[in-house]
């Protein structure tokens, strides 16, 4: 078979991905703000594929340089199919806005106020508004003539203002450009009792905007907005100093091409030739807007009062009873290995384990890789209060972490002030796995306590993706653990792993040859079949072996958040494997993989997507699950993933996805989530009942939550 044939397009499976999205905020089903949240998540899904994906291509096309792809397709094919694909998509994502959502949210008192339409006080109300928030913060830039262009800042809302002729003065049409900071508030707010009456700023700068040009009438004021090419790196060859050389890639990040601009439908021919020419772009690039632009405007409908139930109902993560905040977790740990699934499960005890370790006179090391952070991380302060406190601690902080290189800098730069030997990412490589290492001395010797994750450590987005985390204190995976952090940190080479399976020296083989395996054991009679959860499937050779498994007759299921280069269910070549993808209201983030082998029953979690980037330019890890309760419960994830009835789509062989058919004869259906969340809550309800059964008598109240740091407010419960 050809290359379209056997595989689909990476970009062309991205878009049809956030078409999934899209879809959600267009399900009646889902609660009205949160598809209010979906409309904007495809919004700033766009805008990155924009900067780092078109940005790619664009580069690739203009440099005449090889841009390879497995479907076949040429880069100039990529780029026009691309085009095609994103206007369609942008043209229902404003129908979506403009036809179904705005008329439902004006019925729950959620209105989007119009110039033209204004009653007496509100416009009172807003014009003062106007004089103390906004007027004294933006400034317009006469451009024009010998006039230059103010940079303009990526992803920025701006607005190309034309004054009418002054014929007393002898002026022509003018241009003014006015950005609109980043600390002014795009949604001017009517405070009320209830829902959300609001004004979009621009529309604000057209009523009032005469303020702004004194003595002028204003002819057109239009909005427009770029996106630049953010594919760019650090030249590790050049660049001495990694966290210098980050730095610098920030800087000509801000004056990278334009890939995209964006503006208001029905601008006048002078506005829109000025704009092509100063941002360099043809009408393959000009995207006219018939709406408000940047649809991330959307999330601050979250500050409606009163609609709760246009809302998801609250999921609080839990804490398993089998885990007890108040006692050591190091000790727990040391009884038996713990699973957490979160968001369901709180990530509260890994925050607590590494807080403990940091003030346990008995722990003499802690190594961590640090890829994402919260805005007031307490694990990253926990690190620096253990290295102030005489600890010998490592993070290996990956500056190269995209969209997040700022903060990781100031937290690097932070961790080293407090003592804290920080290793600023692998040259050549970005470190993606996440592991943490904590070395005590105890009565028995040296013990290695260990937590690996599918994703980072960020208390905020453990609350919102799905990931899992692995604590134990395996003696064999602390011994890679150690090896590990030997070859990340110096100059040592991988080698002689005994459990883990490492990127990019070995994760891939490992990969084949539990794929491989499988297709033996189908031969030979034996119990064959592979079960994967991950967030993209893109590397052409594992697709291949999912491919020649199919064939020999080993069932396939899998589950791929997004990008998915695959084909499924292709008589001869893919007829045994079955994708699904959900969609909902958390993230699906982690990755999970399952082999029957026979019987034995071996199951992975990994750092790792299937993909060429995270398997030959990035440090991952593939952690193997030893405990036999352990991997049941995460086969039953796959098992309910998989099957997921409401919020699983079917990927069909052309990329596109499939609602499943509802069966009349089966019970209420469930979507895996909520699945996932009751079976999260039942043992804790479980353990309430045993507890009232038991009549225990009342005694004082323990403190369990560890005073917070100073400078810092207690973790979100």
């Amino acid at each position: 078979m050809r290359g379209q044939e056997r595989y689909l397009n990476r970009e062309l499976s991205w878009l049809e991905f956030n078409q999934r999205v899209l879809d959600e905020a267009c399900c009646p089903q889902t609660p009205l703000l949160e598809r209010a949240k979906f409309l904007a998540i495809t919004a700033s899904n766009l805008d990155e594929f924009f900067m780092v994906r078109v940005g790619s291509l664009r580069s690739a096309l203009e440099q005449g340089l090889p841009f390879p792809d497995p479907s076949g397709l040429s880069l100039r094919a990529q780029v026009s199919c691309v085009e095609a694909r994103v206007r369609a998509m942008v043209a229902a994502q404003y129908r979506c806005l403009g036809q179904d959502l705005e008329p439902a949210l004006r019925t729950h008192g959620i209105v989007r106020l119009r110039p033209e339409s204004l009653a007496v006080a509100d416009r009172e109300y807003l014009e003062g508004y106007f004089r103390q928030r906004i007027e004294p913060v933006v400034s317009p830039a006469a451009v024009g003539g010998h006039r230059r262009m103010p940079l303009v800042r990526n992803l920025g809302l701006n607005l190309a203002v034309r004054l009418r002729p002054n014929r007393e003065a002898r002026r022509g049409h003018r241009l003014a450009i006015l950005p609109v900071d980043t600390s002014v508030e795009r949604l001017a707010v009517i405070q009320g009792d209830a829902g959300l009456r609001f004004m979009l700023v621009e529309d604000l700068v057209r009523l009032f905007g005469h303020r702004l040009f004194a003595g002028e009438r204003i002819a057109e004021c239009v909005a427009f907005r770029i996106a630049r090419n953010a594919d760019m790196a650090v030249d590790e060859d050049g660049d001495v100093d990694l966290l210098a050389g980050m730095a610098r890639v920030l800087k000509e990040r801000r004056r990278g091409g334009c890939v995209r601009l964006e503006i208001e439908a029905g601008a006048s021919a002078l506005v829109r030739s000025y704009l092509k020419r100063q941002f360099n772009v043809d009408e393959h690039d000009l995207y006219e807007i018939r709406g408000p632009l940047d649809l991330t405007l959307l999330h601050g409908l979250n500050a409606a009062k009163g609609c709760d139930d246009l809302r998801y109902p609250p999921w609080p993560p839990v804490v398993p009873p089998g885990i007890d905040l108040g006692r050591s977790m190091l000790e727990q740990i040391a009884r038996g290995d713990i699973l957490l699934l979160h968001p369901f499960e709180s990530f509260e005890p890994v925050a607590r384990l590494v807080e403990e370790a940091a003030e346990d006179p008995a722990v003499l090391a802690i190594k961590m890789t640090l890829y994402r952070m919260s805005r007031e991380s307490r694990v990253v302060q926990a690190l620096g209060r253990a290295a102030l406190g005489g600890k010998y601690v490592t993070a290996l902080v990956e500056l190269r972490a995209r969209f997040d290189e700022a903060r990781n800098i100031r937290w690097a730069r932070e961790l080293e002030e407090d003592g804290v030997q920080v290793i600023h990412g692998v040259r050549g490589l970005k470190t993606h796995a996440k592991i943490c290492l904590i070395v005590r001395r105890e009565a028995t010797g040296i013990v290695r306590y260990l937590h690996f994750g599918t994703g980072n450590y960020n208390e905020t987005t453990a609350r919102q993706y799905t990931d899992i985390s692995l604590l134990t204190c395996n003696e064999v995976l602390g011994r890679d653990a150690t090896a590990f952090f030997n070859a990340v940190t110096g100059y040592s080479v991988e080698r002689n792993l005994q459990a883990l399976a490492m990127a990019p020296s070995g994760l891939r083989n490992r990969l084949l040859e539990l794929i491989q395996d499988e297709v033996v054991r189908c031969q030979a009679g034996q119990r064959a079949r592979i079960t994967a959860k991950m967030n993209s499937l893109v590397d052409s050779s594992l697709i291949d072996a999912l491919y020649t498994a199919s064939q020999a007759g080993v069932r396939i299921r899998l589950n791929v958040r997004g990008i998915c280069c695959l084909r499924p269910g292709v008589p001869g070549l893919s007829a045994n494997i079955r994708v699904v993808s959900i969609v909902d209201r958390y993230l699906e983030h982690s990755r999970v993989f399952y082999f029957a082998h026979g019987g034995e029953d071996l199951v992975f979690i990994s750092s790792a997507d299937w993909m060429p980037r995270n398997l030959d330019r990035r440090v991952e890890l593939l952690i193997p699950v030893s405990d036999a309760g352990l991997r049941r419960r995460l086969i039953h994830l796959l098992e309910v993933c998989c099957g997921d009835p409401v919020k699983g789509r079917d990927i069909l062989a052309t990329g596109a996805y499939r609602q499943r058919p509802a069966d009349p004869d089966s019970p209420a259906s469930v979507a895996s989530q909520e699945q996932l969340w009751r079976e999260a809550l039942e043992p804790q309800r479980d353990g309430l009942q045993h507890q009232r059964a038991a009549f225990a008598p009342l005694a004082s109240a323990s403190r369990t939550e560890p005073a917070p740091a100073r400078g810092t407010v207690p973790h979100e419960r």
